[in-house]
């Protein structure tokens, strides 16, 4: 009996070190094509929660994770979006941006980048955990992401990422760069979302 209860001991303890989120951006475990997307709590602008599935049920999206309203290369790549918006309606996509910024930091990022699409809240990082592109932010991030995300009990980031997903969750196409510099341009993405309506 002892030695199962050691056992068990070792199995919890290795579970609990397996659920800490990565140190480092490159050690992420991201879906792939072909997978859905979990569904979770997220909350919108206004601060109710709602089910991720909810954002896509029967519409191709493009979804965007991003840092925070904080970060210059996101704020760059969302007022790029903005450009190309009009043509990924046209091609029947919506777009999306997750964060793990607070609503009330959506609300100021909405405003400072002339934003007319859907931003989300994932402030405890449900979401970017769930698709496996969460990690754990340096310490030296640490005040200014209670700042963005409240406190929530922990400070993650998501590695910034880009998926066009379809109409059930499924993944089609993405975008994962470490290298939070890096970022997928507007003409590419806009490029792929057309040869996936082929």
């Amino acid at each position: 009996m002892k030695k199962l209860s050691i056992l068990l001991s070792l199995v919890l303890l290795s579970t609990v070190a397996f659920a800490q989120l990565p140190a480092n951006p490159e050690d992420i475990s991201p879906l792939l094509i072909g997978e859905k997307l979990p569904d979770v709590t997220v909350r919108n602008i206004e601060g109710k929660e709602i089910s991720s599935n909810s954002l896509w049920a029967g519409k191709q999206t493009i979804l965007i994770f991003y840092r925070g309203g904080w970060c210059p290369y996101c704020n760059t790549q969302l007022s790029q979006l903005n450009l190309i918006e009009k043509d990924i309606i046209e091609l029947g996509y919506q777009l999306v941006a997750v964060s793990p910024d607070k609503p009330e930091k959506l609300q100021e990022s909405l405003s400072k980048n002339d934003l007319h699409y859907t931003l989300i809240s994932d402030s405890n990082g449900s979401f970017s955990k769930a698709v496996g592109i969460a990690f754990q932010a340096p310490d030296r991030y640490e005040k200014m992401l209670k700042d963005a995300q409240g406190d929530t009990g922990n400070t993650h980031l998501p590695v910034p990422s880009v998926f066009i997903i379809n109409g059930e969750g499924e993944i089609i196409f993405e975008y994962i760069n470490p290298n939070y510099k890096v970022r997928i341009s507007s003409e590419l993405l806009l490029g792929a979302a057309k040869a996936l309506k082929k």
